[in-house]
Order: C-alpha cells, then structure tokens, then sequence
C-alpha cells in the first residue's frame, strides 16, 4: 500500500463516518458509499465531526451509491442486520485484491465475508469507541477513546501494517494482533454483556454496573467460558476491570438502536454467543434468559415479557 491510500466506506454512520473523516483530514482519498439521501448529503456538506478527542471538523469526501472503481481498502461498518443488502454497493469484481476490512460485532462475518471477496483480503477489525450518526454525515464522537485491532489470519502482514499505520496516523490508536480469533473473541467477550444488558434495561454502563452487577458478573463468567472453548481469551476480572473504567454515561450500539426503533444485532451477538455454547457444550442459562427477554420484547427498554 502507498503511503496516500484510497478508502471506500461502506455505510459512513457512527463507526464509519468518524474513521472516513480522520482518514480524509489525514491525507487520503475516502469514498463513502451510502444511499442516495447520505451520499448527496457528504457530497453537498461533507462530513461534520464533533469530538472531544479529535476535536470538531469537517472532512471533504466522496460519496456515491456503489464502488465503481478498485481502492486500497474497503471499511465495511454497516450493521449486521443491512450486511447483506449493503454488500451489494461493493461488487468483488471492482474491489479486485483491495483489503475488506469489517468493524462489525460477532465473530460468525469473516466466513461469511470470505465466501464473497478473496479470503486472503478479508481484515477483520475491532474498534473499541462510542460514535453516533445524529443526522446524515454528522457524527459525534462520544468516548475519550478509540482504539483498534486489526488482523486476518490469511492476509499479508505488510498489508495489515500498512493499513494499521494510515489509521494509527489519523487519530485511532491502531495496532495488528497475529490471531484472529483471540482479536474476535477479544472484543466479543467485552461487548456482548455490556450490550445484552445495557440495551434489556434501557441503562448506561455506570447504572449497569451497580444496580445490575451481580448479573453482569455472570454474562462475564459465561462469556469467557464460550470464548476459552472458542479458543480465544477469558478473563472475566480483565473484562470487569475495563467497564469500571468506561464513562459511566456510556451507552452501547444495540441500546441505541433500542431507543431509535431500529432493528437489533440481537442475532450477531447474543445469537452467536449461544450458538458457539451449544457447539462446545458450554452452559450459558444467564445469557440464554436475557436474549429471550429481549427477544420477546424487541429491545423495549424496562419491560418485562409475559
């Protein structure tokens, strides 16, 4: 990769919006692909970044409806529940053996991913942040962090470093762990309690936890267990000690979809976690009763299914 990449976005909201506008501050050519209401809107306005940690700007993009031409990297940060649909804007034919980089949650998208592009350009990505699209190509960035692994077993490593630079450089503290599933199962063990619980309660993380701690302490417990069957890492007291030290305002992606009436990732998270359990015979009753309850409620905050 050169040094001034070419990045398409694959669905500039909270996550893909802040690193399209970082990367384009930075230097590179970012191309945002959206639908026509989105793309119109960066066209006519670009995108509009307040942040505390980066600071407030405005960032000159691209943007159109599908990828048109090959590029150095495709960011694909839509959410699981329009993945399919959205893939659609990026046909493998133009991306040729430009690097497809995930930030989704779960750990089922690379297979799915690499039945569609080249498996050996398929990058997963974790990126630990709070970044919310409030209106079209307007992003506030929330959290006083935002840090991210890269990797993919399968691609080149001067790839990944090259990538993880551009990043590291434009804001992101960026690093590239050697295995994917310790990176995956990494950020699945922090994000699914926090998600299932925050989102069942209608609670930010500080409200959860303490009035809900004692049940958070076992959503950790369970989620370690599936991910050390999994063969990734699990220490729920690590996993513990980082929510004590988020903003106790905090509030998780799948809770504001909650609050919005938008469709759930309740089947990439707590969906896969259970299924990962019943493949390796790991009991999850906690997390089994609170995807019932959120499915039977369809993440309505606070109620209580019959």
């Amino acid at each position: 990769m050169a040094n001034d990449l070419t990045v398409a976005v694959l669905g500039p909201g909270g996550v893909g919006g802040l690193l399209a506008a970082l990367l384009s501050r930075a230097g590179h050519r970012v191309i945002c692909l959206a639908g026509d209401e989105t793309a119109n809107a960066l066209r006519e306005n670009g995108l509009r970044v307040r942040s505390g940690r980066f600071g407030d700007f405005t960032a000159r993009v691209e943007a159109d409806t599908e990828l048109r031409e090959p590029v150095d990297a495709c960011l694909i940060t839509v959410k699981h529940t329009a993945l399919d649909a959205s893939l659609d804007r990026v046909p493998a034919a133009v991306l040729g053996d430009g690097l497809v980089v995930p930030f989704l949650n779960g750990v089922e998208h690379p297979a799915a991913l690499r039945a569609r592009y080249r498996p050996d350009t398929v990058a997963p990505a974790v990126i630990r942040v709070e970044s919310t699209r409030v209106a079209p190509g307007v992003i506030e960035h929330g959290s006083p962090f935002a840090e991210i692994d890269l990797t993919g077993d399968p691609v080149p490593r001067d790839r990944l470093d090259a990538l993880a630079a551009a990043l590291d450089a434009a804001g992101p503290a960026t690093g590239v762990l050697d295995d994917e599933t310790t990176a995956l199962w990494g950020k699945m063990s922090l994000l699914a309690p926090l998600a299932l619980l925050t989102t069942r309660y209608g609670l930010p993380v500080g409200d959860v936890r303490t009035t809900h701690r004692d049940e958070l302490a076992a959503l950790l417990t369970e989620t370690a267990a599936i991910s050390r069957a999994c063969g990734g890492p699990g220490d729920p007291a690590r996993v513990q000690a980082r929510y004590d030290g988020l903003p106790p305002g905090m509030k998780s992606s799948m809770q504001r979809d909650a609050e919005a009436g938008r469709a759930l990732e309740l089947d990439a998270i707590g969906g896969a976690l259970l299924r990962a359990a019943e493949r390796h015979g790991v009991p999850a009753p906690v997390t089994a009763r609170v995807v019932r309850e959120l499915t039977a409620t369809g993440g309505l905050r606070g109620e209580t299914p019959e």
